[in-house]
């Protein structure tokens, strides 16, 4: 038992970090914690030991010996004696046996309905996530996906592959429509590339789509074309794609979105997540996880930010919210300014080293939204509005336009703590970084392109420096700016441990080392997929840290990531992810 100098410490700190966790407020992402009074008598529900505690709280790591768990929450961190002066006949203690327990991971950006629309689909992935190496195998995969018949995507009418990547494939080249037809010419085929940006089809597919040889492209948009300039070759990027694709989203029945959100999160929880983030949603994407909630069905928290382009009369009808409700909250709003470096539709300042066939060699990508005057009215609304904004921005070119336009709705309405974050700042220059402190933009990077498309940067779409500074996270932090680490999924799997890997080592597939000065420290990167994530989503007082008051939403790791040689980041193992103090996943 403590001593009793050792509890009553143990009082004071449980009672000042209450006292302040529970100070419920009006803004944003404050949620009261649960009234726990210092030197209450109730004794624990859970108490986990016999492991590595790492409390995420502070700017060096900070462990401790034992946590406590009451009514979903966090009652207590401390040592062994503290922890045991909570305890009771009827609490649970679980010996972690020497494993390590950590915050449960904030999905900074990802899109988790979408990662269970992959899960669903033919895995067209690269290695090491799937075999995609050919168009041959291509096919293959998708004939046996259909032969099968067991997805919740079966009975789509549609036969769909989510993953492949041209600058994996043998041929360099995406599939056309002529080889999409060997897998079927009576049945529509849809093969969505590994950026999410850009897809191809077979003839069946494009002709339900409308499109033809006298269909010109769609604004923000590209339908290649065969060597007539003409007719579609089944490739399209960005709103020629996405057009279909929503409209294809719109016929799938209730219980197939279900069941779809419900694999989404299923992925998610398998890699340590305890936050998702649906970072692009429709109306009908965003009712599907507050049915899902009003039902008690959302294991985790999802945090839905709707896309401001199309709903914004949705977001204003519902509003967001600071608290969940089922696990579920409109959160804000997504807007997207360009595409994807790696499928070279990102929009640059300088062209890109390769262009795509039949583009000039000044081609430098090019916005989703070419007129400033529309743009700024997204950025208006959500300042107006008080919403916060996720900004898709990969290309410099498009970092320049959120700047220019966050910097003149904020003279307008006023700056505020809006926390608007630029999604993936892949290319994001020194300058701009700068103005990005000034106006207090969050960066949110997708270090994981070091490993999945670090070689084609630097040969095909960017050039040996540029490359470098993808995702430069230690530029940031030299700035002192809190900055997140995402997956993208379905982008990439939402790998947190993969993640953790490509911030810290930046490897490319190949093995070299895409910008050795970008690279950052394990604690910093976790950081920012713990701390920083949940202060990014203004989830702060509730999340991100273990820390007395908060959510019990932490995992359980089969190592210590800070004494894990930082090459072998990315073997560590989620053994067990706990939402409020209760297991949503377990290792089998």
């Amino acid at each position: 038992m403590a001593s009793e100098r050792n509890v009553t410490r143990l009082a004071v700190v449980l009672g000042v970090a209450l006292l302040a966790a529970c100070a419920t407020g009006t803004g944003r992402g404050k949620t009261g914690a649960a009234s726990i009074r210092a030197g209450s008598t109730g004794a624990a529900a859970s108490v986990y030991r016999g492991g590595t505690i790492l409390t995420m709280d502070g700017d060096q790591p900070r462990y401790a010996e034992a946590l406590a768990i009451r009514d979903g929450r966090i009652l207590a961190v401390g040592t062994d004696d503290e922890i045991a002066a909570l305890t009771s006949e009827s609490t649970r203690v679980v010996d972690l046996d020497g494993r390590t327990l950590l915050p449960g991971f904030v999905d900074a950006h990802g899109h988790v309905f979408n990662a269970g629309f992959q899960n669903a689909s033919a895995n067209l992935l690269p290695p090491p996530d799937g075999e995609g190496t050919d168009v041959d195998g291509l096919v293959e995969i998708l004939r046996a996906w259909h032969a099968d018949g067991s997805s919740p995507l079966a009975g789509s009418g549609m036969i769909i592959g989510f993953g492949y990547d041209d600058s994996q494939l043998a041929e360099r080249r995406h599939p056309t429509a002529d080889e999409l037809d060997r897998v079927s010419t009576d049945v529509p085929v849809l093969v969505i590339h590994q950026s999410g940006h850009l897809g191809a089809m077979n003839h069946k597919a494009l002709e339900m789509a409308g499109y033809g040889a006298q269909t010109p492209d769609p604004p923000g948009g590209v339908i290649r074309r065969t060597a007539d300039g003409k007719t579609p070759d089944g490739v399209l990027e960005e709103k020629a794609f996405f057009r279909p694709v929503f409209a294809f989203f719109s016929t799938l029945k209730d219980e197939t979105n279900e069941r779809l959100a419900e694999a989404g999160v299923a992925a998610y929880v398998e890699y340590g997540y305890t936050t998702a983030q649906e970072g692009r949603a429709s109306r009908a994407n965003a009712e599907v996880w507050r049915r899902l909630g009003a039902q008690g069905k959302v294991d985790i928290d999802v945090a839905v930010y709707p896309d401001i382009q199309t709903e914004a009369d949705y977001v204003t009808s519902v509003g967001t919210r600071a608290d969940y409700r089922g696990r579920v909250r409109i959160a804000g709003v997504k807007l997207s300014l360009d595409g994807s470096p790696q499928g070279k539709t990102a929009w640059l300042t300088r062209p890109y080293r390769n262009p795509p066939d039949g583009q000039p060699a000044d081609y430098a990508g090019y916005p989703a939204i070419a007129d400033p005057v529309e743009r700024q009215r997204y950025f208006d609304l959500a300042f107006q509005k008080d919403w916060q904004m996720l900004v898709h921005a990969n290309g410099d070119a498009a970092a320049d336009a959120m700047i220019d336009a966050i910097d003149a709705a904020g003279k307008r309405f006023g700056r505020g703590d809006r926390r608007p974050v630029m999604i993936h700042s892949q290319t994001v220059r020194e300058d701009q970084l700068d103005r990005m402190v000034e106006l207090g933009i969050v960066p949110s990077f997708f270090s994981m392109h070091t490993y999945y498309w670090g070689d084609w940067h630097r040969d095909e779409t960017l050039g040996p420096e540029r490359a470098a500074r993808i995702s430069p996270t230690a530029s940031a932090l030299r700035r002192g700016m809190k900055f997140t680490e995402h997956h993208d999924a379905p982008v990439a799997l939402p790998s947190s441990v993969m993640v953790l890997h490509s911030t810290v080592n930046r490897t490319t597939r190949s093995g070299r080392v895409l910008g050795p000065e970008q690279r950052i420290a394990p604690y910093v990167a976790l950081k920012a997929l713990t701390d920083w994530a949940a202060w990014q989503h203004f989830e702060q007082d509730s999340k991100g840290t273990l820390a007395p008051g908060k959510l019990a939403d932490l995992v359980i790791l089969d190592r210590n990531p800070l004494e894990v040689p930082p090459a072998n980041l990315r073997d560590i193992v989620v053994l067990e992810t706990i939402k409020e103090g209760r297991t949503v996943y377990r290792r089998p």
